[in-house]
């Protein structure tokens, strides 16, 4: 029975006892306490890990656990949730390599494995993580980018809401601040809306914007011509005197819009 067959049959013997023996040390090395339910899930996909590196070993054959894949993106989902940092998943991995690094020395002194052996299986067990490391990486960028499209589809929404006064007439009231990612989710998820109320008047209140400039000038050229489209007629209200400043300096075409001081007196002017 060569090394190998040795190894394979070692790991496949003492594969829990192995997964285990991971998960105890690289959490003993950690500066924060691994929460019980992350350990029975690393637990679990060591085992796994272990099992394929003990046939790779014996077919001769390199594969990727699933198990591996998906706790990296478990780890990845688990930090994108709660807002973290792709960092503390990342912290793990370097004692992660010196815990492994450890117990193949140990296995390899009981089973008299040659020095080539154990660089074989060593290199092995850091493609594996090396694997697992960017898998994490770029699942938490696609859910990171994921988290932030629909948080920026719910600001919009809440930046930009729309308000019924009565038939025909509606009031979207500006709040917050206007940034060109918002100006657009408002233009692709606030004005199919507006078309669908059947409404003759839209008011646009700017009177609630935390702070003015380009952006919003932009985003009501782009709200007066869309509604224009759509055969509504824009009404502007809460025109601070910066922003009126910008409209006058700027060389977008506002010549349709209806200005007025407030809410009140836009409607008076309707009703």
């Amino acid at each position: 029975m060569n090394s190998f067959d040795q190894l394979f049959n070692y790991i496949t013997e003492h594969t829990d006892e192995l997964a285990a023996m991971i998960v105890e040390r690289v959490c003993g090395q950690l500066p924060v306490e691994v929460p019980e339910a992350e350990q029975e899930r690393a637990l679990l996909m060591y085992k796994e890990l272990w099992k394929s590196l003990g046939e790779s070993l014996r077919n001769d054959q390199f594969e990727i656990p699933e198990a591996l894949m998906k706790w990296s993106r478990t780890n990845a989902a688990m930090q994108t949730e709660i807002g973290g940092k792709i960092s503390i998943i990342v912290d793990r991995y370097p004692p992660t390599r010196v815990v492994f690094t450890d117990v193949l020395v140990e296995i390899g002194e009981r089973l008299g494995l040659t020095l080539k052996e154990f660089a074989l299986v060593n290199k092995q067990v850091n493609t594996l993580l090396d694997i697992s490391l960017n898998e994490t990486y770029y699942a938490f960028e696609r859910l990171s980018e994921l988290y932030r499209s629909d948080t920026e589809q719910q600001l919009a929404e809440l930046s930009a809401p729309i308000v019924p006064v009565r038939d025909g007439i509606v009031i979207i009231p500006f709040i917050g601040e206007i940034t060109d990612d918002r100006s657009y989710a408002i233009m692709n998820n606030v004005l199919p809306r507006v078309a669908e109320m059947g409404v003759e008047y839209a008011i646009a209140d700017f009177s609630g914007l935390v702070s003015v400039d380009d952006h919003v000038v932009r985003s009501l050229h782009q709200l007066e011509d869309a509604l224009s489209l759509m055969g509504i007629e824009v009404i502007t209200t809460g025109l601070r005197p910066e922003l009126a400043l910008k409209i006058v300096n700027s060389s977008m075409d506002f010549a349709g819009t209806k200005y007025y001081a407030t809410v009140q007196q836009a409607l008076e002017s309707l009703l």
